[in-house]
């Protein structure tokens, strides 16, 4: 059985002092950093081809259908959430081994998609989420979601500075009409001074272990940070492009008012070097036991658990649930290497 994350007093990383350094607005690189920045957000063309792009999103669909739940790409009469895998904000599949498909860890490996990440934190020794991925029938086929926004960070107050950045790999189309990510532009650098001025305190049921690095916002929180000049993007895409962002920078997902299939494969990478001897042992064991885990790379690593089901009132395993993936990873030195379960 994989470890469940367990809430322990844990140091606090620090970044590198020529990575804080680079964050100093003054600084010009003549690449998407300076874009991420300022923004605290940035879209990285051509990450992966269109055409691979294309191969991997068959792939997720192949994945989809594997449940055998009458739910066929190519018929959209089938296109109904009974014909789906339980998930979570209508198609982020948090169970059934998903984050360790063969598909998932070759997107993970790409070179395209790790060089940005070994850019930005300015190592090629990186470790990566056990992360999610996301597969949103179109609401217009399928009928609504819970669409409500759900602003937040992915990023505890208490930890100051930029320590995790997250990626999305695209897989379909995210123009303006379709789903996708939604951004408060230049909120991230306001992180401190926004908890600073509005410290959490009284109740915080969000606040558990399982959710650490998490924080909610209110409409009034956004307007604090519209009044600072900060403003909504919706983050438009192409296939093959990655969409990064900062952690600490107020983001959700909206869903599209098109008929795309919104298919992404979640990715964040940080340096190796911030994990603990205890947080590289439990990822080695998640790994082994095929876990998805948060968007932390290298701390605060917990197992979202089995899917489970209410029978006659008493919580069971789903039945559609796996202990390993439909498709292994090919367990290669690299892959290894950013699962965290060998050293650099």
């Amino acid at each position: 059985m994989a470890p469940s994350r367990i809430d322990t007093p844990e140091a606090t990383p620090v970044a590198p002092t020529k990575l804080q350094s680079s964050q100093n607005p003054k600084t010009q690189y003549g690449d998407f950093r300076d874009e991420f920045f300022r923004n605290g957000y940035a879209v990285i063309k051509g990450a992966l081809t269109p055409e691979r792009a294309q191969e991997y999103q068959s792939r997720a669909l192949d994945w989809l259908e594997s449940f055998g739940l009458g739910f066929d790409r190519h018929d959209k009469s089938t296109w109904k959430k009974e014909n789906l895998p339980q998930s979570w904000k209508g198609g982020m599949y948090l169970h059934f081994s998903a984050a360790h498909e063969k598909y998932v860890w070759d997107v993970r490996c790409e070179p395209g998609v790790i060089a940005p990440f070994a850019k930005l934190w300015e190592t090629d020794e990186l470790v990566v989420s056990f992360d999610t991925v996301n597969i949103t029938l179109p609401q217009s086929i399928v009928g609504e979601y819970d669409s409500k926004p759900w602003p937040h960070v992915d990023q505890a107050p208490e930890r100051s500075g930029m320590q995790c950045v997250q990626g999305i790999v695209n897989l379909s189309e995210a123009g303006p009409a379709d789903g996708g990510l939604v951004v408060m532009k230049g909120s991230a650098p306001l992180f401190d001074e926004f908890f600073a001025a509005n410290p959490v305190t009284g109740p915080t049921p969000w606040r558990t272990a399982k959710h650490k690095d998490f924080h909610p916002f209110s409409e009034a929180d956004l307007e604090w940070y519209t009044s600072r000049g900060c403003e909504l993007v919706k983050v438009c895409a192409e296939p093959g492009d990655l969409i990064i962002w900062d952690s600490r920078q107020v983001h959700w997902a909206r869903f599209g008012e098109s008929e795309v299939v919104r298919t992404i494969v979640y990715a964040t990478y940080t340096p190796a070097a911030w994990m603990t001897d205890a947080d590289r042992r439990t990822k080695a064991e998640l790994f082994e036991h095929f876990e998805t885990t948060t968007h932390w790379p290298h701390t605060n690593l917990y197992t979202h658990g089995k899917a489970t089901v209410t029978v006659d009132g008493e919580e069971r395993v789903d039945p559609l649930e796996r202990d390993e993936p439909l498709t292994k990873p090919v367990r290669t030195e690299r892959l290894l290497k950013l699962a965290g379960v060998i050293p650099y």
